[in-house]
């Protein structure tokens, strides 16, 4: 031990802090993804990943004896699975009915499994080489792996690997630290069993190996069942998971397993977005689209002649890069995005909308539901009245408020939230067969007489809409009321607890 190259030994430890955090990032980014609420579930994850931790160097203490050959076995343990973790967490959500014991049972085996490492790593070490100074190296370079973690883990393994093969290739790492183990520590190991252990350690590599090579057909199997369609074209971008299915009837777009449109009746959605605020306008000249990256909304917006602009605002470039050149949604999106008076723009609307300089005679909002915080704080007084500032005196804006009838708190306090945020916000339905009822809301800059009930007669014959369903829309039935609800601000974020509840009890 005391010829082995103590680079060598730090980089074992560089190498299975790293390992441990990503599979705790991992944990966390697929809970938010399939559970929703990211806070929420970071937290727990964390929480619970943590006190595994706690758990593992306690019981370390324990271990008295084969402390190498203990230390390699859990490098396997943990390679296996960690490195199966969310290959395994993708077919339990599909599969299995009670999800979340099984996504803490893993977090909180994992956690153990790292809290054995360092301390059995240490105690091997000890004996070998100057205690207080392998102390503070060892922590140096734990903390130097998590550093590592959390700048790859966003910015490197999620765009370009995605979930599953990240998972894949870390328990690849962690197995390859066991194997090498079996070298590095040799001058303490018996010779007894070792070529067992160095054989499991193959097998353990062999393994995660041939998962990486199917890990598309993994992931596909399992979202084919929770989509219930064939899967044309799915990507793991750094903002959302991207999946495109498709039946006799049309295709879809999913993010992050939630429907964004179906092609069979799209239409009426985006052109109960689009046409009220646009008819009411004036000749709109510039129009801002917030959200609405696949392009349909603006292909309702490019039918008016007055249009001389089109700026869209969506954060991830994939989805408008989709838009742009994907067969499918480039017919039905009339080829939108490439038209000249279009300018797309990647980036998050919230800070873009604080920054930009434009004005704009017509908005139209379509984020998807706040069913997280990073969409909750586009719905907020404070991005409305930044948005307000970027508005004409006589311009329009429209915005989808999600089910008045799923969700009636989370609908109105997106009204609520609109009038105290100065503007004059009517609210309006329309029927989506792939979403039942669902809620928009007209606004104006000033107080208005009404909502706009006329039709303009620029824009020629559409497929949904007409003078009397125009103004069918904007006459609520009787259960769809007002409500008094809370204000949805960024200090607070009231919408994402209200949908959450609400949609929640609707599953």
């Amino acid at each position: 031990m005391n010829r082995a190259p103590l680079a060598l030994l730090y980089l074992n430890v560089l190498v299975i802090a790293t390992c441990g955090l990503i599979y705790e990032l991992l944990a966390g980014t697929l809970a938010s993804y399939l559970l929703g609420d990211s806070v929420t579930q970071f937290s727990l994850v964390i929480g619970v990943y943590l006190s595994a931790l706690g758990v593992g160097s306690w019981l370390s203490q324990y271990i008295e004896e084969k402390l190498a050959k203990t230390f390699i076995e859990v490098e396997l343990a943990l390679a296996l699975v960690g490195g199966l973790s969310a290959p395994f967490l993708f077919v339990a959500f599909a599969w299995i009915e009670w999800f979340q014991v099984s996504l803490f049972g893993l977090v909180l085996l994992i956690g153990t499994l790292v809290g054995l490492e360092l301390p059995l790593l240490m105690r091997i070490l000890k004996e070998h080489l100057d205690f207080s100074d392998l102390v503070s190296r060892v922590l140096t370079f734990d903390y130097i792996g998590a550093l590592l973690a959390s700048l790859l883990f966003p910015i490197l393994l999620v765009p370009q690997l995605g979930l599953v093969r990240t998972s894949l290739v870390f328990g690849i790492l962690n197995a390859s630290v066991g194997l090498w183990g079996t070298y590095l520590l040799r001058p303490i190991l018996s010779d007894k069993g070792l070529g067992g252990l160095r054989g499991r350690a193959i097998l353990v590599i062999g393994m995660l190996v041939v998962g990486f090579i199917k890990a598309d057909s993994l992931t596909t199997i399992a979202e084919e069942r929770l989509l219930s369609h064939p899967i044309v074209y799915a990507k793991q971008t750094p903002y959302q998971r991207i999946v495109v299915t498709q039946n006799q009837q049309g295709f879809q777009l999913h993010l992050n397993g939630h429907l964004q449109f179906n092609s069979a009746d799209e239409y009426r959605y985006h052109e109960a977005l689009v046409h009220p605020v646009m008819s009411a306008a004036a000749d709109p000249k510039h129009v801002l689209v917030l959200g609405g990256g696949d392009g349909l909304a603006v292909r309702e917006i490019l039918k008016y002649p007055s249009v001389q602009s089109v700026t869209l605002v969506d954060i991830d470039p994939e989805i408008t890069h989709l838009a742009k050149t994907f067969g499918l949604m480039v017919d039905l999106n009339a080829r939108s995005l490439l038209d000249a008076r279009v300018t797309v723009i990647n980036q998050d609307a919230f800070i873009w909308v604080r920054d930009t300089k434009k004005q704009f005679d017509v908005a139209v909002i379509d984020f998807p539901d706040p069913s997280g915080y990073s969409v909750g704080k586009l719905y907020t007084t404070r991005f409305f009245q930044m948005l307000k500032q970027h508005l004409t005196d006589s311009a329009r804006l429209s915005i989808q408020c999600t089910s008045p009838l799923v969700a009636p708190n989370s609908y109105w306090c997106v009204l609520n939230t609109l009038r105290e945020s100065g503007f004059d916000a009517i609210p309006y339905c329309a029927s989506v067969p792939s979403f039942g009822v669902w809620g928009f809301a007209y606004a104006t800059m000033t107080p208005s007489s009404g909502a706009v009930i006329e039709l303009s007669d620029k824009v020629g014959e559409l497929r949904f809409l007409n003078p009397s369903q125009l103004k069918s829309m904007f006459e609520l039935p009787s259960d769809i009321r007002p409500m008094e609800t809370e204000l949805n601000r960024l200090n607070n974020q009231v919408l994402v607890r209200y949908y959450d509840q609400e949609w929640s009890r609707s599953e």
